[in-house]
């Protein structure tokens, strides 16, 4: 045996094997990805200027952060943008429930995991994609939105919420509305942002211009309605 593997002198046979054989699948698996951005593109870039809307899979309904989404999903419609979630339950639901009782565009960006995560009956069927990469589905999330809004969430949420803040402040991205939805769940992870990472210099003053903090869905909307009065509607990048 030849070549880096088997230079390093420190991998057995079988170690060597497996590691070819992973070789040969992650070609495959290439081809599985380029899948999911097809059809991600092909679904998205049709449906027009839309929203995508986060937070925790585990919320439940009735309760203030859900109807809080319910409500900013209908404002949204009623204000002409589409909706797009995670497609799954908790706020994903209640924001397509609110798109879908509006009569707008309710999508879903399915990820399949081994628990928690199964569609939502409020997603539109022809707007349903399920995906097995997060990468791939944070792509779909922010390129053919118009804003972002995050409400209070777990891991995901907070990927999701420092991935767009990344993509803009960094300039990878094109300006696009971010909003916190919660100031009870968020402001403390804002005054951290302020007290900590500015404080120490990880940031820069102008970086917390990035987003918006509310409780109120209308203003949620009037701040990405404001923005494109001013800016063109297209996708991110």
């Amino acid at each position: 045996m030849t070549g880096p593997l088997a230079a390093t002198g420190k991998m057995s046979q079988r170690e060597i094997d497996a590691w070819q054989r992973s070789q040969v699948k992650d070609l495959w698996r290439i081809f599985r990805i380029m899948s999911e951005f097809v059809e991600g593109f092909e679904t998205l870039a049709r449906i027009g200027p839309s929203v995508s809307i986060f937070g925790s899979a585990r919320t439940r309904p009735g309760t203030r952060y859900y109807t809080m989404a319910e409500d900013l999903a209908r404002r949204f419609v009623e204000s002409g943008f589409g909706v797009i979630t995670g497609g799954g339950p908790g706020i994903m639901e209640a924001a397509n429930k609110g798109a879908r009782e509006a009569g707008g565009i309710s999508v879903g960006l399915n990820i399949v995991i081994p628990h928690e995560q199964e569609a939502n009956p409020y997603v539109d069927r022809d707007k349903l994609i399920n995906f097995n990469f997060f990468f791939v589905r944070k792509v779909m999330f922010v390129k053919y939105a118009q804003g972002f809004v995050a409400l209070p969430g777990g891991y995901g949420t907070l990927d999701e919420l420092f991935e767009s803040l990344t993509l803009v402040q960094t300039g990878k991205s094109t300006r696009f509305p971010i909003v916190l939805m919660g100031t009870e769940y968020w402001g403390p992870l804002v005054d951290w942002l302020k007290d900590t990472l500015l404080e120490s210099g990880y940031i820069s003053p102008h970086d917390l211009d990035l987003f918006t903090l509310t409780d109120d869905p209308a203003e949620a909307v009037h701040i990405i309605d404001a923005f494109y009065k001013e800016h063109a509607m297209a996708p991110n990048f």
